[in-house]
């Protein structure tokens, strides 16, 4: 089962990367464990057991201890930084794979529409792909319990199809044009994740890689697409970093190696105790240090894609592009528990090669603030206009060149972006959250699925058309869903609405990156604006220095 439940998902990519920026997921700039030391707390311990113990021998009531103490871990962090954070042994075990690079279950992606889970896509050679699970399926029994029509949700979903790989689940589907139900029993597997989303060309020389966090594969799956796209001719690249919310220092460091010429310094991290004190350097020749680079960020782009963006602008060999990035510059040490939870302690911070601080302000105790940061700056127009930004002259650093850039609170673009909200609309919004256009993009690929099979990817992706009587079963579907008919609004959101249908069918025909490819076309402005500007990233790389 995919960890991304469905493609308006990524639609509202933004808010969901703000949960996990604020539940400490996805923003660790490592996430190692640290050499064991012994505190003087002895008799602060001794005095939070007797606590404990005597809640559960005399309380009055019974009480679950467990809990008890995971809230009081929880409650004594909330009075330390924002990212200090406590996960259990559960959220820990999904957190640890996602970054390793894969999850355990069926493998598939899956939506919730009309109260049933219906299969999205299987996963290639997965679990479900092997047994013959087929997209547009409605899964409506797990184990003989049934999931259909009571209104089961995400989380519901995952603790009944998610499970250790070799453990056996049985699903019961209903499948369109079939009249009787159909039963497998599959054997969950460990399913892999890439971490770079898609990589392909712009156009003859403009190669495009997306990745979406640093995890254990990154570099890898990073240096691979690289090859991939020097070999199709790639003389420059755009490296999209929006969204991307952090994970293994390590694989940061790798990527930037790769860009980076010479022995010059990535980042550097200092802490309490010596030990959290270290400077990590490029020692390596990497496959794209004499091209020009253009890196995309926005107000979600965080820790680990810090560290890459603030080196490569620092050295001058990367132009940024888009909107203020999130600010994170706490380095966390990942210490596993006894019963297999997780303390996420932070120890340093980390400065680019400047010597900025990419951390935002934040009060000890007040992390709920800290956490709403985002929306004060939507609210104050920052997302809108760059003169709406505040920057203190107290906080200018020189990059290698002499081009000032600024700490205290995040990436500043060398090249602002505006957010767009021109196509965006209520109605648009709310076929969305209605499911009124996967469900028409499902419907149309099960009808014509035969013709549909005779075109290329490329051929789809440059001749499939979204005609009226497409449009006309969106527009139904979304009635029999109570999203009211706004015809101005309708109009606004017409190219959005036929862009995510197509995006949604070339997933079906062909793979996820097909759908992030057509929804780049127009739901992608930070991207629009890139190839534009690389007369300027151009003359970045003439900066640097000749080996």
């Amino acid at each position: 089962m995919s960890d991304i439940k469905n493609s308006s998902s990524q639609i509202r990519l933004p808010l969901i990367l703000a949960l996990a920026i604020a539940t400490g997921i996805l923003i660790g700039a490592s996430v190692v464990e640290p050499k064991q030391g012994k505190q003087q707390t002895g008799s602060s311990i001794t005095k939070f057991k007797e606590v404990i113990q005597n809640i559960d021998r005399n309380y009055v009531d019974e009480v679950n201890v467990p809990d008890l103490v995971d809230d009081a871990i929880i409650d004594m962090l909330e009075d330390l930084d924002p990212h200090t954070s406590y996960m259990s042994a559960e959220d820990f075990r999904l957190y640890s794979n996602q970054l390793k690079g894969h999850y355990d279950g069926i493998g598939v992606q899956y939506d919730i529409i009309r109260d049933t889970i219906v299969v999205i896509k299987p996963a290639p050679e997965g679990p479900s792909d092997e047994v013959g699970i087929r997209i547009g399926d409605r899964i409506v029994k797990v184990n003989e319990e049934p999931v259909a029509g009571v209104g089961i949700d995400t989380q519901g979903v995952r603790s009944r199809l998610l499970g250790e790989p070799g453990s056996k689940v049985k699903v019961t589907v209903l499948r369109p044009g079939e009249a009787d139900s159909i039963n497998f029993t599959l054997t969950r597997g460990s399913i892999y994740q890439p971490t770079v989303e898609t990589s392909y060309m712009l156009d003859d020389e403009t190669g495009y890689i997306k990745l979406t966090r640093f995890g254990s594969n990154s570099y890898t799956e990073f240096k691979n697409a690289l090859e991939t796209l020097l070999d199709e001719g790639m003389k420059r690249l755009v490296f999209d970093l929006q969204g991307n919310g952090g994970g293994y220092m390590s694989a940061a460091q790798k990527i930037t190696d790769e860009l980076l010429s010479g022995d010059r310094l990535i980042v550097s991290q200092k802490g309490k105790s010596a030990r959290s004190n270290d400077s990590y350097y490029a020692n390596h020749d990497g496959a794209f240090e004499d091209k020009p680079i253009i890196i995309l960020i926005d107000e979600y782009t965080a820790s680990a894609s810090e560290i890459v963006s603030g080196a490569l602008q620092d050295h001058d060999k990367a132009l940024i592009v888009g909107r203020r990035s999130y600010g994170k510059g706490l380095v966390q040490v990942s210490v596993e528990l006894s019963d297999g939870s997780e303390l996420r302690l932070t120890t340093a911070r980390y400065y680019t090669p400047s010597g900025r601080s990419i951390q935002k302000p934040y009060v000890k105790g007040e992390g709920k603030e800290y956490m709403h940061d985002i929306v004060d700056r939507y609210n104050q127009g920052e997302f809108f206009s760059k003169d709406s930004i505040q920057l203190a002259d107290s906080l200018k650093f020189s990059t290698a060149s002499g081009r000032t850039v600024y700490g205290g609170g995040g990436i500043m673009p060398d090249y602002f972006v505006p957010y767009d909200t021109t196509l965006n609309s209520n109605y648009y919004s709310g076929l969305i959250r209605s499911n009124a256009i996967r469900l028409a993009s499902l419907n149309y690929y099960l009808d014509n699925e035969s013709d549909l099979r005779k075109m290329s990817e490329d051929q789809f992706i440059n001749s499939f058309e979204v005609d009226g009587s497409i449009l006309n079963t969106i527009v139904s579907l979304a009635t029999e869903f109570n999203v009211a008919y706004v015809e101005d609004e309708y109009k606004r959101s017409l190219p959005l609405i036929k862009t995510y249908f197509k995006a949604e069918l070339g997933r079906s025909l062909f793979t996820d990156e097909t759908f992030i490819r057509i929804m780049n076309e127009v739901n992608n402005g930070t991207l629009k604006k890139a190839p534009a500007l690389f007369p300027e990233a151009d003359r970045l790389l003439s900066l640097q220095p000749k080996s």
